[in-house]
């Protein structure tokens, strides 16, 4: 059966990780988290001092992940997308939070403060909504609220009755 790829983008923060694995558990799909990947398998092409992270290599992580995505029903979870092939994915979800929610989970994930304003301001300008929307088709570029609890829930039925409808779609 053919399985649909989706990527859940969006600014450090804002939720893609636990939306990610909650709807690789109830759909089926395979979940990976780019980062943790990266970190697995050292792909990286150095360290950059001024944000205390390691540099990714993108090449390798599209190296990497390739045979995979062939295959289909991967669910991708990363905070860039520009640097993934355009024919991975067959939708892709950008999350969003508002401010003042996102800026207290990246303090409390320790961030120093040149990465937490910068993070805050690549979400006040929407920067990977505009990432996102230059580097796939606008038809499955979609905008989805990551605030509360219930935001995530709605999040997760609205993204299974899109890959059960796909999957009706692309059946023989």
């Amino acid at each position: 059966m053919l399985l649909p790829n989706i990527l859940l983008t969006g600014t450090p923060g804002v939720g893609k990780t636990t939306l990610g694995k909650e709807l690789a558990s109830r759909s089926g799909l395979k979940y990976i988290n780019v980062g943790d990947l990266a970190r697995e398998g050292q792909l990286y092409d150095g360290y950059d001092e001024e944000y205390d992270c390691p540099i990714l290599d993108e090449d390798r992580v599209v190296d990497e992940l390739e045979n995979l995505m062939s295959e289909g029903g991967v669910i991708v979870d990363y905070h860039g997308c520009d640097f993934f092939p355009e024919r991975w994915f067959h939708i892709v979800f950008v999350l969003t939070a508002d401010n003042s929610i996102l800026y207290n989970r990246l303090e409390t994930r320790g961030y120093n403060e040149k990465k937490l304003k910068d993070n805050i301001q690549c979400e006040i300008f929407q920067i990977l909504h505009e990432e996102a929307l230059a580097s796939y088709k606008e038809e499955i570029v979609h905008q989805l609220p990551s605030n509360k609890p219930e935001d995530l829930e709605d999040n997760i039925n609205q993204i299974l009755k899109w890959i059960e409808q796909w999957i009706k779609d692309h059946s023989s």
